[in-house]
């Protein structure tokens, strides 16, 4: 028996000392993953200085394409603008909503078109008022479709 305690006291000491180096190892990657952190900072640092002393004239060039889109943009909100109505004028609504109220009201003047007339080989159903192909007829009498006659 004693020589099993002598064995199971060894094995304990070797499992503690392994653990210890495996957290020694682990220190030391945690200090050289610090070290690459300061040296990505100081390439960043390096790169921004770069980027501030290069081409003024591509910078130029886009701050005329931004005051371009700018002037764009003004003209098409002067012209969703002039298409609302005084009423829809004088509410005070979110951004979101006039971009809604601007498409409804474009859908709306979209309706006021004047309706086609039925073509040939076409009827308009009694019942439901859809316009629908000769094929579809249930009744000649009473221009109902078979949907509505079913």
């Amino acid at each position: 028996m004693a020589s099993k305690k002598a064995s199971d006291t060894i094995e304990v000491e070797e499992v503690e000392d392994a653990v210890d180096t495996e957290v020694a190892d682990e220190l030391d990657e945690v200090d050289d993953a610090e070290d690459f952190d300061d040296e990505v900072e100081a390439l960043e640092t390096l790169n921004d200085d770069a980027d501030d002393g290069g081409d003024e004239e591509s910078d130029d060039l886009d701050d005329g394409a931004e005051e371009s889109d700018d002037a764009a943009l003004d003209e098409l909100e002067a012209a969703e603008l002039s298409m609302l109505t005084p009423d829809e004028a004088a509410e005070v609504i979110r951004v979101d909503e006039a971009a809604e109220v601007a498409s409804l009201r474009q859908a709306e003047l979209a309706l006021d078109k004047e309706a086609d007339s039925v073509a040939v080989g076409e009827f308009v159903c009694s019942s439901c008022f859809l316009v629908k192909k000769h094929t579809q007829l249930a009744n000649k009498r009473k221009q109902i479709c078979n949907d509505c006659a079913a």
